[in-house]
């Protein structure tokens, strides 16, 4: 029998899923992403972790809080909604109400519509979040406050340890994964995977 599968996502670590999870016992399968909304949905670990079980004919539904957990790049999430109506997977979009597929598993127009929309809307969100963003730091830097990183200066061990990749690396070192495979699996440059082993097991021999 298909599973229902949650996906979640929250752009940093420090962010919380719980408005997201409000009826997780509803689902048999929940999957969580630290990632921004511009990296493509099968590019990040909880993406591919779904594509597995799609591919394994596991999942029958998948179910997303809003659009922009999706993803806030149109094409990506169109590309996503694609691949997963090819395979006769509805996506529902729980808060707003939206289902990719009809019940007799045909895409829905008018979901796709609205889809559509709001995804432009979750892109140019994001656009001017970064203009924001970025307007910010031309302004401190005018008035002396902003400075950036010091040459040299060293990430705080916790918040590089804290990276969904780097958490991800530590528990595959710990299982005794090799530095090679581990590069594989996540796509890490074997630099961060021996900083990661560094910090978190330095009683550890060298990768």
């Amino acid at each position: 029998m298909h599973k229902t599968c949650l996906y979640c996502r929250t752009s940093s670590i420090d962010q919380k899923t719980d408005r997201q999870r409000v009826n997780e016992k509803d689902y048999d399968l929940v999957i969580e992403d630290k990632v921004s909304g511009a990296v493509p949905f099968f590019d990040r670990e909880g993406g591919k972790e779904i594509q597995k079980f799609v591919d394994n004919n596991i999942i029958g539904s998948l179910h997303v809080w809003t659009i922009d957990r999706l993803g806030r790049n149109l094409r990506d999430i169109l590309n996503t909604i694609h691949y997963f109506s090819e395979r006769g997977i509805a996506i529902h979009f729980v808060n707003q109400g939206l289902v990719t597929l009809d019940g007799n598993g045909k895409e829905n127009p008018i979901a796709q519509l609205i889809i559509s929309v709001l995804g432009i809307v979750a892109e140019m969100e994001r656009t001017q979040s970064k203009e924001r963003q970025m307007e910010g730091i031309h302004l401190a830097k005018l008035k002396g406050i902003y400075k950036g990183r010091k040459l040299n200066s060293s990430e705080d061990t916790l918040k590089f340890l804290s990276k969904e990749k780097n958490k991800k690396a530590l528990d595959y070192l710990k299982k005794g994964y090799k530095a090679s495979e581990i590069e594989k699996i996540l796509g890490l440059h074997r630099n961060t995977i021996t900083k990661v082993k560094k910090l978190g097991m330095p009683n550890a021999a060298s990768v």
